[in-house]
């Protein structure tokens, strides 16, 4: 399965993602003296400027969203582990994925609390054409969309008022829903905050890459990704190199992804099934070890 590439200039995640920047940058509300909870490693508050209500489109049948401004080849991969640890192996463990971005948040067990993956592995007894089934939520969209495309209610929620208290970290990215036109899936994904610079690509590349495995497995066509975001923010420590990347020579190139195994069955997808071509980056761009407030 490829999903082909369009005719821009710059891929669909730049110009998103400068335009947003910019709007961040030039209007964006300070949290300074609000009392945030996010700090630096050194302790320091980590504020920010950000906006709120922001809303993107990819057509992901048209063209894989990464971002050229700066090196996304080997963490595609890594955004597209971590949807697999919290889509299909549903888990809440460290010890299951195979990157770290989780550890600071992760207990001595590995565990990072009643969070992500382990929303989805509780079941829920929901009904069916067939009557009553008992499934957890990534089951039943895989259910609906290969039994009941016409459905608007084919949906997911990780936000539980109920088990807040006993997560480490509240979902960011905490609601999906999937809608069947014209023979495409298409995907809506619903974000309480994201930092601009650590994680509107990560999450764009790996939502838009199950977008992919749920279409192959509905044997649909795919469609668009909307990504709807809450409070959009930059950090103060990232503000020169989001400029930097603003200011950065996007590539003029159409990546695709390639998933080298032609299975129908979700929990068969691994790691290595995936392949992106058609891609390249600025070669000039070199931000190093970026900060990250936690």
């Amino acid at each position: 399965m490829i999903i082909k590439g369009g005719s821009i200039k710059m891929t669909q995640a730049d110009e998103h993602f400068i335009n947003t920047c910019k709007e961040i940058l030039e209007h964006g509300y300070s949290s300074e003296g609000t009392g945030v909870r996010t700090r630096w490693e050194d302790g320091t508050e980590a504020n920010y400027i950000s906006i709120v209500g922001v809303s993107n489109k990819y057509d992901v049948g048209k063209e894989f969203p990464m971002i050229t401004l700066r090196n996304n080849s080997k963490t595609v991969i890594r955004s597209i582990d971590e949807i697999l640890w919290i889509w299909q192996k549903k888990s809440n463990n460290i010890h299951d994925l195979n990157s770290h971005i989780w550890d600071q948040w992760a207990d001595e067990n590995g565990s990072i609390g009643k969070a992500y993956g382990y929303q989805l592995a509780k079941k829920y007894t929901f009904k069916t054409k067939e009557g009553l089934k008992e499934m957890d939520q990534v089951d039943y969209v895989l259910y609906l969309l290969n039994h009941d495309q016409a459905s608007r209610r084919i949906m997911t929620n990780l936000f539980n008022h109920e088990e807040l208290k006993d997560m480490n970290l509240e979902p960011c990215a905490f609601g999906t829903q999937w809608l069947v036109k014209g023979g495409k899936l298409h995907l809506i994904l619903n974000q309480r905050s994201q930092d601009m610079l650590s994680a509107n690509g990560w999450n764009t590349m790996q939502y838009a890459a199950l977008l992919c495995m749920f279409a192959q497995c509905a044997g649909l066509e795919v469609g668009t990704l909307t990504h709807n975001i809450g409070d959009c923010h930059i950090y103060d420590r990232h503000i020169p190199l989001i400029k930097q990347l603003i200011d950065a020579k996007p590539m003029d190139v159409h990546p695709t992804l390639k998933i080298n195994n032609p299975t129908k069955n979700f929990y068969e997808f691994k790691v290595e099934d995936f392949e992106v071509q058609n891609y390249d980056y600025n070669h000039d761009i070199k931000l190093g070890k970026i900060p990250v407030a936690i």
